[in-house]
């Protein structure tokens, strides 16, 4: 029987550290248990939200009038299968994922070392990094929708793009998902890791808390360069900032809150858009009411 809490500071869930309490919070150990809380949500009449570390989300600090379903505690399992497969559920972290293959001697997964996400999250998002994408690969995924009904997904079917998949598109909820890689030495696998997360934090601003790369890659362009150009380095709306270090993120530098985060992504969209032409799209969800 799926727990549900009740007034969960979401901010404690997610990686800007801001937002509000939920209304309602489970974290479900099992496929029943997440079927059990959207039907909660579904009965209610309350929207719901599927979080994984929360590392691509922004909820307002008034908090969530919902349900938020947390995928991660109990459904972390992670299995060699065959001789160079790997089959995952969504709640395991993606350092977890990553660090588990480079032990079996299986490469391809290095790019996902250094992700702060979960597996379903990386799924849904087709996360990449390092040019690996989840796209690069995963075989399948096993997802159910918001009637219950499970089945699973060849990688065609997922219809991986940048930073999209099917499974984002018609809200449908990654369970666990399987990967084919390539046999190697743990070794030179863990310093290949080592490598990109040394760069990972020469260049990203990982002592503030930020969701990431806030805006997509424009096609064509870089978002970082685009508004570092258009002089927007070091900017600030209360106490979110533009981050000097890599301006491709939106960092909490100062006990900012949701509001501060919308309206300088909203400065920073609006000043690239006057400036060079370039619409910029943010790569942060938006959860509740944001005057945008």
């Amino acid at each position: 029987m799926i727990q549900l809490k009740e007034g969960e500071l979401l901010s404690n869930h997610t990686t800007f550290r801001i937002g509000g309490a939920a209304k309602y919070f489970a974290v479900p150990k099992n496929e029943e248990e997440i079927m059990e809380a959207v039907d909660f949500a579904i009965v209610k009449g309350l929207p719901h939200y599927i979080l994984g570390k929360g590392s691509n989300v922004l909820f307002p600090d008034e908090g969530y009038s919902g349900v938020v379903i947390e995928i991660g505690a109990g459904m972390e399992k992670v299995e060699r299968i065959g001789d160079t497969g790997i089959r995952a559920q969504a709640g395991v972290s993606l350092s977890s994922l990553a660090a588990f293959a480079a032990r079996e001697g299986l490469a391809g997964l290095e790019f996902a070392g250094g992700i702060p996400g979960t597996l379903g999250g990386a799924v849904t998002m087709n996360a990449g990094a390092y040019g690996g994408e989840m796209k690069d690969v995963i075989v399948s995924a096993k997802v159910m929708d918001e009637d219950g009904g499970v089945k699973v997904l060849s990688c065609d079917e997922l219809e991986l793009g940048y930073r999209t998949s099917i499974v984002q598109k018609k809200q449908l909820i990654v369970l666990e998902a399987e990967f084919s890689l390539q046999p190697g030495e743990t070794e030179a696998i863990q310093s290949t890791m080592k490598e990109l997360n040394a760069k990972r934090r020469e260049k990203q601003p990982l002592e503030y808390p930020s969701a990431g790369s806030t805006f997509k890659r424009p096609e064509g362009y870089f978002a970082g360069k685009l508004i570092m150009d258009a002089g927007l380095a070091g900017a600030s709306v209360g106490g979110a900032q533009v981050s000097e270090k890599h301006c491709g993120f939106v960092i909490n530098r100062k006990n900012a809150t949701s509001a501060d985060v919308a309206g300088l992504i909203q400065k920073v969209t609006e000043t690239v858009q006057e400036k060079f032409g370039v619409t910029l799209e943010p790569e942060v969800i938006f959860l509740g009411d944001f005057e945008k």
